[in-house]
């Protein structure tokens, strides 16, 4: 039974579109954002993309995979491209989490009902899930020797993306009951909180997304250019981060920012895209504007 107030739904909205805002907001390495395009993609579309489907992923009562369907469908839409798979296969199950308790939900009880939902996904979710895979049509996405999103599954959804967990981090996140986002993630964005050091939204953002990119290969990357390329941008990642937060203890960013802007440009003109690393972001600073709440001023 659904729990959500008229007002619990509409914190829960507003939070997964701030965190939809701040994913184009922040310039990201490799990622699109409203500073430096890339990929054939605009930050507008990114934009677009989380109206159109907000509503469908927090459908009062609806099934994992008709959320996810819908917003795929709704997004095709609008964009006419994907911009939002890995985001709507990650927020679909933790707002029908949410749901169960309402938008006041501790983080503990809301790992909790994740694992709950998870635990009851069917095949008619497997089903509607591999249609949106197949609509959004990514490339890689979906191709594997077993439970190929081509083919009829016939296990439930929570057991397909189990299949995928070792070559994908969304899938990896139905397999561990979302342990990356609410352990890794979340705790990034805690620790910026409590580090003495006054972050606006947009720089927690992109110290999540660094902690991503920095903590295991890129899935997107490694569909799209291999594990070698992959290995070497987390390798980079890693020391980026590193000397951002050395540069933060000091009292300043400016050197390590431009830093950045060049590395960005590199990975785009090689058309890398650390897609998984920023759709794991976004499912965190989700869950971090439900529970903790962000800061309005980037």
């Amino acid at each position: 039974m659904s729990s959500y107030s008229a007002l619990s739904l509409a914190k829960a909205i507003a939070a997964f579109l701030r965190a939809c805002r701040l994913d184009v907001e922040t310039a990201k390495p490799g990622n699109v954002s409203v500073s430096y395009p890339g990929h054939g993609m605009t930050a507008s579309q990114f934009i677009a993309s989380a109206d159109a489907a907000a509503n469908a992923l927090f459908a009062p009562g609806a099934p994992v995979g008709t959320r996810i369907l819908d917003a795929v469908s709704r997004t095709r839409e609008t964009a006419g491209c994907n911009t939002n798979l890995g985001i709507v296969l990650l927020v679909a199950p933790l707002a029908a989490a949410l749901e169960i308790h309402g938008a006041d939900i501790c983080v503990t009880a809301w790992r909790t009902a994740t694992e709950r939902v998870l635990a009851t996904l069917d095949l008619d979710d497997t089903r509607a899930a591999y249609r949106a895979i197949a609509l959004a049509n990514p490339g890689g996405l979906g191709d594997a020797p077993e439970q190929s999103v081509h083919d009829l599954p016939s296990v439930d959804l929570r057991t397909a993306m189990t299949l995928a967990a070792g070559r994908d981090s969304i899938a990896r996140q139905y397999a561990n009951g979302f342990r990356d986002v609410f352990e890794r993630g979340l705790e990034t964005v805690r620790r910026a909180q409590r580090s003495g050091h006054s972050q606006p939204a947009t720089a927690i953002t992109l110290d999540v997304f660094l902690a991503f990119l920095s903590g295991w290969p890129d899935s997107h990357i490694v569909r799209k250019h291999g594990l070698p390329v992959a290995q070497s941008v987390t390798h980079e990642a890693r020391k980026r981060q590193d000397a951002i937060h050395r540069a933060l203890a000091r009292g300043g960013l400016a050197n390590e920012l431009l830093a950045l802007g060049q590395w960005d440009a590199e990975l785009k003109a090689q058309g890398i895209n650390p897609g998984t690393s920023a759709d794991l972001t976004v499912a965190t600073m989700f869950v971090a504007g439900v529970a903790d709440g962000i800061p309005d001023e980037t």
